[in-house]
């Protein structure tokens, strides 16, 4: 089984020096409980082009600092291709971002949301219980797509999960970060790219949560070997 990591996140540097990328994080989150996969990243966002169908039979399309409503050169592209993936029932997870173009390109609409950004843990409803989960986001999905059912909500942000009739899964959450990873980001982006009440209200979100380090891995793992081989 071959999966794909959509790298959709930049990595300013010397910023970031030493930290890993988004697309590191995914593997080192779903690789435990896939070990019969082989793993590659795909640096869209650094102009690598994105993978032909016939090389991969899933995929994970990871988040990006970008809006579906941005005008980036890998943009509408990436639109294209997750058409394509449903057309060829490739199977897609999507996280964050990856969740908002989805149900954009799936026939729903992702948009800035009036809570602001919203950065830290927060409680979510999922997979039939409460559970604490890492976010990062200012933009949420609003319309849900015809073909999609919701699998997860929260207070400021009712569409926090999808299942398509087709194989596609998403989340708004982060399931691949991790507390001392976050810490690390609020502390070097303090002033930077997060507002400095921001970073402090997050760093304390971060002592009083409990997110498990196997979150939604199983319906990452579930929608993946469900499809393979049947191409």
């Amino acid at each position: 089984m071959r999966i794909a990591l959509l790298e959709l996140t930049l990595h300013p540097l010397p910023l970031l020096e030493g930290l890993p990328r988004t697309a590191q994080q995914i593997r080192a989150w779903l690789e435990p409980h896939l070990p019969e996969a082989r793993f590659s990243s795909v640096d869209v966002v650094d102009g690598v082009p994105l993978p032909r169908l016939e090389d991969f039979d899933g995929v994970v399309v990871g988040g990006s600092e970008f809006g579906v409503y941005d005008d980036t050169d890998w943009m509408q592209p990436l639109r294209g291709f997750l058409e394509r993936c449903r057309e060829h029932s490739k199977p897609v997870f999507g996280i964050c971002f990856g969740h908002q173009i989805m149900a954009d390109v799936y026939g729903g609409k992702a948009e800035t949301a009036k809570v602001g950004n919203v950065v830290g843990a927060r409680g979510f409803d999922y997979g039939g219980a409460s559970v604490d989960a890492y976010v990062w986001h200012q933009d949420q999905v609003t319309r849900i797509p015809p073909l999609a059912q919701v699998t997860g909500s929260a207070d400021h942000c009712p569409v926090g999960a999808l299942d398509y009739d087709f194989p596609a899964r998403s989340v708004q959450f982060h399931p691949e970060y991790r507390a001392s990873h976050l810490r690390e980001l609020f502390v070097r982006g303090r002033d930077v790219f997060l507002a400095a009440q921001e970073a402090d209200d997050g760093l304390a979100s971060l002592e009083m949560a409990h997110v498990h380090k196997d979150l939604a891995a199983s319906q990452a793992v579930e929608l993946f070997r469900s499809t393979y081989g049947q191409a």
